[in-house]
Formats: structure tokens, C-alpha cells, sequence
């Protein structure tokens, strides 16, 4: 069976940790982390959608985000007491954007894309930017989110808000109540596997590059992105179960939100989400594919599948 993603498995030995809930790999991967991305600070948390979640929060504003996109985000705009709208944007999927912009700063959203020294390339000393580290992220782990910035006003605020509302201090008792706040740190299960992934991180780059520019140059494509490799086909459902029958694993990433009677604003009319909806699926990309499972896949593809009219 060729499968959609690799999840690293690791032994994890707990005598190692110090503190399960926020022992010393906690901070060691936020450190990291933040040095890897090119930022001053890193604040971690249980989940990208608690850190989107905060980031937001009673900030009485209307987010404009792509229709097509994860609906965990949307949740977290809503819950956080804002509203939205959708936009057309199809190309973002599998790199970063702009969540809002608030003028004096602006919230990244890079869920999905985790490269070296990126902060400081795309980011302004105020900005936020937001990772997740989803089991299937370029960083996975057992979840996990991280906002970093060069602000440490605003990164302080995370750090508190996230465990409790309670000041900063290295063990618990040292720490007073500044604020009502929420459950919402990183643990140290998540940090110690982020931590071995991040490691790990470029030779991955490396050999999902490979993978991808052999697709690229196959089918016909120019995707980028180092986390999904995205195709549009007339047939996706029938050419999904024909790969699965030959042992070869797909997914979809992601159907339209303002489809869903959920999210719906009434009548919007978005023809490239519409047409993602119908007709984009993600084929294996990951580090762990041989160069005959990708030649096979590619195979598969190209003799069972019909494109869509911009591509091949």
C-alpha cells in the first residue's frame, strides 16, 4: 500500500521529560523553532487553531479567507467572535497567507509550509505568524500549533493566555493569575516528537523537491508546495478508487466552505473553489516514496485519469 502522508513513529521515553504537560522540551522546541524561522519568539500551543483562535479573539473584525480550507479555521473566526467572508483563492493551499491585516500588523497563517529563516523574509517585527504541527504538516506531531513573532508584548500575552492566564515563571508554583485564560499550551509528548521532525525537516525538503519536480515534469504541472502535491481531474472519484483498488492512498484537500449549508452566506458565486470542489485531489507526497512508488503513481495517474482543461 503506497499511503497519502508518512507519520514518523518514535519510542518516547517519559522519564526523559522532566514535566509531561511543560517540561524542558517544550521550551527547547519553541527556542528552536523560532531560530529555525528566522524569529525572536515562539509561543506553543495545543493545537494552530487555538493559536488562530487567540490571535483573533473579540477583535470585532470580518476575515476574509478562501472558501476552500480547512473548516477548523473558519470555527476558530467564529468562536473567537468575528465574522467573515470567502474569497476565490485556490493557490494558497500548501503555502501561506495573509489571515488579516490589521494595518499596524498582520496574522500569517502558514499551517502548511514551514521553511528556513521565513519569518523574516515575509514578516515585520510585529507580525504574527502561525504553524501547525498536525500529524501530516511538514513538522508533524501529536497536534500542535506555534505563533511567533519579533513582538514579545504580543508573545507574552500568548504565553500567558495559553496556560491559564497565569504569569510566566519555570515551574507552576512561581506563577500568580494575571487573567481568566485557557488550557491551550503545548505538552511535552507534542514538543519532543515536533522536535525530532524538525530535525529531520530539510533532508525531508530535499527529497519531497525530487519527488515533486518528477511530477511536475510528468504531468504537466507547476505545483510548489512541500506538503500536498495537488492534481484536478474530471474523474476524481472514480480515478480515487481506481488508485486505491492498484494500493495507492488520496485524499482531498478541501472541498468549498461556502457550499456548506454550515458556513453558507447565502448566494456566493466562487468558480474556482467550485471547480476544486468537484475536481482537485491530493496523490502520496511524501519523503518515504521509493522512486518506483512515485513512478507508478504517475503511471496510474496519467493512464486513468482525465485532466482538467489547464492541465495535462
Amino acid at each position: 500500500m503506497i499511503s497519502l502522508f508518512n507519520i514518523n513513529n518514535y519510542n518516547v521515553d517519559t522519564s526523559t521529560f522532566g514535566n509531561h504537560l511543560v517540561g524542558h522540551y517544550v521550551a527547547e522546541f519553541e527556542r528552536k523553532f523560532a531560530e529555525y524561522v528566522g524569529a525572536k519568539h515562539a509561543c506553543s500551543f495545543s493545537s494552530a487553531t487555538s493559536a488562530i483562535f487567540l490571535a483573533l479573539r473579540k477583535k470585532n473584525i470580518q476575515v476574509e479567507i478562501p472558501s476552500v480550507i480547512p473548516p477548523v479555521v473558519l470555527n476558530a473566526i467564529i468562536n473567537s467572535e468575528n465574522s467573515y467572508r470567502f474569497n476565490d483563492d485556490v493557490k494558497w493551499v500548501g503555502w501561506s497567507y495573509i489571515l488579516h491585516n490589521f494595518g499596524d500588523y498582520k496574522i500569517i497563517d502558514s499551517a502548511q509550509r514551514v521553511d528556513k529563516d521565513q519569518f523574516a523574509h515575509e514578516a515585520n517585527d510585529e507580525d504574527l505568524m502561525i504553524f501547525s504541527f498536525y500529524p501530516t504538516k511538514p513538522i508533524g506531531s501529536i497536534d500542535g500549533g506555534m505563533i511567533v513573532s519579533n513582538d514579545w508584548e504580543k508573545i507574552r500575552y500568548f504565553k500567558e493566555a495559553a496556560y491559564n492566564g497565569m504569569s510566566l515563571g519555570e515551574n507552576s508554583w512561581e506563577r500568580d493569575i494575571v487573567f481568566p485564560g485557557w488550557k491551550m499550551y503545548m505538552n511535552s509528548f507534542q514538543a519532543f516528537v515536533a522536535l525530532q521532525n524538525l530535525v529531520k525537516l530539510d533532508a525531508k525538503k530535499h527529497r519531497l523537491a525530487e519527488i515533486r519536480a518528477f511530477y511536475n515534469a510528468k504531468l504537466g504541472l507547476e505545483n510548489r508546495s512541500h506538503h500536498l502535491y495537488r492534481i484536478s481531474v474530471q474523474n476524481r472519484d472514480d480515478l480515487m478508487l481506481h488508485l486505491k483498488r492498484e494500493g495507492i492512498t488520496c485524499g482531498v484537500h478541501y472541498r468549498a466552505m461556502h457550499k456548506h449549508p454550515v458556513y453558507s452566506l447565502g448566494k456566493v458565486v466562487l468558480p474556482n473553489s467550485e471547480l476544486c470542489d468537484r475536481t482537485t485531489m491530493s496523490i502520496p507526497f511524501h519523503e518515504k516514496l521509493s522512486d518506483t512508488d512515485v513512478q507508478k503513481i504517475v503511471n496510474r495517474v496519467r493512464a486513468h485519469g482525465k485532466f482538467c482543461a489547464s492541465e495535462t
